[in-house]
Parts: structure tokens; C-alpha cells; sequence
């Protein structure tokens, strides 16, 4: 007679959100995150898209609910709601445009006016395919994200550039304040580990909410 054996399966569960100014490419971020794809015809998203992707970080099954949302001003009172209960945060400008990143400052306080006061969040310059057009130089980000407190990255969603090293920092960085116990209250101290038991974890019900 076969002998059944019993699997301990510990899961993270965490909500992250994109912001940022329409067009910078959030949602291809996304897609190239969760999916591996990118679309040259990406529609203006409309109110909040999500999407979930399952990494393994430090032995942990991490289970990332990540919202996009909209960066047009008649969408704004709908995605800040998104903001509460978020624990990272992807703040992304392009760095062809300067303007993208000058409104980067009012992204962040209007993400800081809603959201856990411990969220991690990461500052992204998208789209550095196209770097003979830059108009954002690396180092004035850089030092402005330093000053902030925030992670910095470059990226390019088209070219699959630093895509999962932007998202894994997040992540890794959400993890290292929970099992720090670095943060004793608020959303961030709300992240627990699920212990399930069972071989098949698919069929098991969502354990990501946004709150």
C-alpha cells in the first residue's frame, strides 16, 4: 500500500500597485511581468486592471496581486480606493518624457495620502529601448529616490529589461520588512504566512484580496 504524503506549502500573499502618468507603460510592464508578453497596441487602461503572477522568493511562495491603474485625471478617485491595502508600490515615468517624471512627486503623495505608511515603493524609468531619446538622465532619478527613500530602477518593458529584478526588489523588500518584524501595524504587518496543507494548491481558493 502506497504511503500518502502530507506537503507544507507556506504562502505570501501581497497587493501591489502601478501608478503613474498615462502611457508611460504600466500596463506592458504588467503583461511582461505576469504574462511574458507586450503589446505595441496597448489601449489606455480604463479605471484598475489586475493581474497575479506566483514567485518563489528565500523558500517562500509569494503570491502578487498587481493592480494597473489608470493614469488619467477623470480615473483618479477610482484608483486611489486601490492605494489602501497595497504594500508595494511601482511608481513608473518615461524617461522620454520629462513631464512624466516631474508629476512623479504628486504621485507619491497622493499614494502616501491613502496608503500604509511602510509601503515599499520603487521609483521606474520605462521604455530605455529608447535611450537616443532620453530626456531623464539615470543619475537625477537615482538621487531623487535616494532622497525619498524609495528603490530605483530602469527599465524597458519592450526588451524585457530589469522587468523581474524591478518586481522581485518589491517583493523581496515587502518580505524582509515582514520577517523583520520591522513593521508592527498597518497593511504591511497585516501580510501573514497561509500554511496549507495538500498537494494541489490551484484549486485552493485566492488568498490575495485588496483591502
Amino acid at each position: 500500500v502506497g504511503k500518502c504524503t502530507t506537503y507544507t506549502i507556506f504562502i505570501v500573499c501581497v497587493s501591489v500597485v502601478l501608478i503613474g502618468e498615462s502611457g508611460v507603460g504600466k500596463s506592458n510592464l504588467l503583461s511582461r511581468f505576469t504574462k511574458n508578453e507586450f503589446s505595441h497596441d496597448s489601449r489606455t487602461t480604463i479605471g484598475v486592471e489586475f493581474s497575479t503572477r506566483t514567485v518563489q522568493l528565500n523558500g517562500l511562495t509569494i503570491k502578487a496581486q498587481i493592480w494597473d491603474t489608470a493614469g488619467l485625471e477623470r480615473y483618479r478617485a477610482i484608483t486611489s480606493a486601490y492605494y489602501r491595502g497595497a504594500v508595494g508600490a511601482l511608481v513608473v515615468y518615461d524617461i522620454t518624457k520629462h513631464l512624466t517624471y516631474e508629476s512623479v512627486e504628486r504621485w507619491l503623495k497622493e499614494l502616501f495620502d491613502h496608503a500604509d505608511t511602510h509601503i515599499v515603493v520603487m521609483l521606474v524609468g520605462n521604455k530605455t529601448d529608447l535611450e537616443s531619446e532620453r530626456s531623464v538622465p539615470t543619475e537625477e532619478a537615482k538621487d531623487f529616490a535616494e532622497k525619498q527613500n524609495l528603490l530605483f530602477l530602469e527599465t524597458s518593458a519592450l526588451q524585457s529589461t530589469n522587468v523581474e529584478a524591478a518586481f522581485s526588489s518589491v517583493l523581496a523588500e515587502i518580505h524582509r520588512k515582514v520577517s523583520s518584524k520591522e513593521v508592527v501595524r498597518g497593511s504591511l504587518n497585516a501580510v501573514t504566512l497561509n500554511n496549507r496543507r495538500g498537494e494541489n494548491t490551484e484549486e485552493q481558493k485566492p488568498c490575495c484580496r485588496n483591502i
